[in-house]
């Protein structure tokens, strides 16, 4: 979609570097940086940060860069697919495989011959599947699933994980000799709170792609409003800005984006009383907590303890955190928990601060 509107006085992005990612703050001018770099050659890459930091764009960015630019991108989220399914997905399969293989089937690694496969989420991935990742990496080879015919394949990966790979490695969920394969150049993408310089390019850049879909006009943002954005955490990073700054210009009357167009935890108009209410009820929370993660889960999607679970510990130690003005001592004391075990889970979920892991 193009990012330049015709009708508001925004500027384009044809400035930047690489044009789909906005940003030129410190933190992504290194991104930048390492994107020329391994576009150079068909170096492994690793791509780190939490869910919305845009890890897709920054891979089809090296591929784009890359020499492979004339063949395919393809990409494949490894979390959206139980075992058996991504096993066909990546590999193929041959008719009578399974239940339900009434064809031939080319897997998306063949599909991706001569250009680049992103594999996102690789976190997900069984043993079993990575047994066979493995054997990709080290000698471009694989079976499609029921069959016994190689197939041989010149395919760039490039892989994406919003979990700490070596924390898994330790905990016996991601193989180590994997790891190592994929991890020859890691790229760790910032979150938003660690960049909000950009946030204002950002807004803009939004706002000329949702006027231009919408056919609005909304021009000029309200200083409070630029303020709100500008102070708020984003745990969903810029995804999550995406979302709201699509909304506002739905709902917009005018040609300003006013505080009003911004939901209230990013306005700051929930009521702290509102919480304080229901703190003595933290079994009933839990169940409500429980039950909307639930029903917004796919019918297919599986690992539901990591996605829930995790995204509460994650709010948890944030708020500790805060509360302990990021002092990790303090916060391991009243988190209850050793200190490396924070300072880890700190670095797991993106949440420490430059200059603060000695605390």
């Amino acid at each position: 979609m193009d990012s330049g509107y015709r009708r508001t006085s925004f500027s384009n992005n044809s400035g930047l570097p690489f044009p789909h990612i906005i940003g030129s703050s410190p933190a992504m001018q290194e991104v930048y940086r390492l994107i020329r770099k391994v576009a150079k050659s068909n170096v492994r890459v690793l791509l780190m940060g939490e869910t919305g930091t845009g890890k897709e764009l920054v891979a089809h960015a090296v591929h784009q860069s890359s020499s492979r630019n004339g063949g395919p991108f393809v990409k494949v989220n490894c979390g959206a697919l139980p075992e058996n399914l991504l096993e066909s997905e990546l590999f193929g399969h041959v008719r009578g495989a399974f239940t339900g293989a009434v064809t031939n089937r080319t897997g998306r690694f063949e599909a991706a011959h001569t250009g680049t496969i992103f594999l996102d989420e690789i976190n997900s991935t069984t043993l079993h599947l990575q047994v066979k990742l493995l054997r990709v990496l080290q000698g471009g080879e694989f079976e499609r699933v029921g069959d016994t015919q190689t197939v041989r394949v010149d395919t760039r990966l490039i892989a994406a994980s919003n979990r700490d790979l070596l924390g898994e490695v330790e905990a016996e969920r991601f193989r180590e000799d994997l790891y190592y394969r994929l991890n020859v150049v890691p790229i760790t993408l910032p979150p938003l709170r660690a960049r909000r310089e950009d946030i204002g390019e950002l807004v803009h850049h939004f706002l000329n792609v949702y006027n231009e879909e919408f056919d609005r006009y909304v021009t000029h943002v309200d200083p409070q409003a630029m303020e709100a954005l500008q102070s708020y955490a984003w745990p969903g990073n810029v995804r999550e800005l995406q979302n709201y700054i699509e909304r506002a210009v739905v709902l917009a009357e005018g040609d300003e984006l006013s505080v009003e167009l911004l939901p209230d935890v990013v306005a700051g108009r929930k009521s702290p009383s509102h919480f304080r209410m229901r703190t003595g009820d933290v079994d009933s929370i839990a169940s409500e907590l429980i039950q909307c993660g639930l029903a917004n889960a796919g019918t297919n999607e599986d690992n539901l303890h990591t996605k829930i679970v995790s995204r509460v510990e994650r709010e948890l130690i944030a708020q500790v955190m805060a509360s302990c003005d990021g002092v990790q001592v303090k916060a391991a004391a009243k988190l209850g928990i050793n200190r490396n075990t924070l300072h880890k889970k700190l670095k797991e979920y993106g949440l420490e601060e430059p200059g603060n892991s000695s605390k």
